[in-house]
């Protein structure tokens, strides 16, 4: 059965009501803290499922012609924001290791620095393969 989220406009707390399709917008909805039946619903975050390719074309036109993508090796920053773009747009969680390199590039650290300060990110078992941050300068 689904369960909605419920916010009370008197004592303002939040609490959850489980009803089926057939109850909702039927039943009486009271708060499960004061009592009160003034209550306001609360939408939740919705996801809406692309494909890789539908992914990758918008990520292709948020940057552009391929040209736009020279010269990151050279701006820290725009290259923290383009690979957390795509890790976003690819819907996948990296890793907190990534999420490390990505903080530090858009703080403005170059990938030398990241490595010298995070020297096990290039081993053949580090979070980022083989090759460590040098395989990302080519883009």
């Amino acid at each position: 059965m689904p369960v909605y989220e419920f916010r009370c406009l008197d004592c303002r707390r939040r609490f959850n009501v489980t009803q089926s399709y057939d109850e909702y917008g039927k039943a009486a909805i009271r708060c499960t803290h004061c009592g009160s039946d003034h209550v306001q619903r609360k939408i939740g975050r919705i996801r809406i499922a692309k494909s890789e390719d539908s992914r990758f074309n918008d990520m292709a036109s948020d940057f552009g012609d391929p040209s736009a993508l020279d010269g990151l090796e050279d701006d820290p920053k725009a290259l923290g924001r383009m690979m957390r773009k795509m890790s976003r747009e690819l819907g996948e969680d990296m890793g907190p290791e990534f999420n490390e390199v990505i903080d530090r590039l858009e703080k403005g650290q170059s990938p030398d620095q990241i490595e010298e300060a995070l020297p096990d990110l290039g081993g053949d078992d580090g979070p980022l393969g083989g090759g460590g941050l040098d395989d990302y300068d080519d883009f």
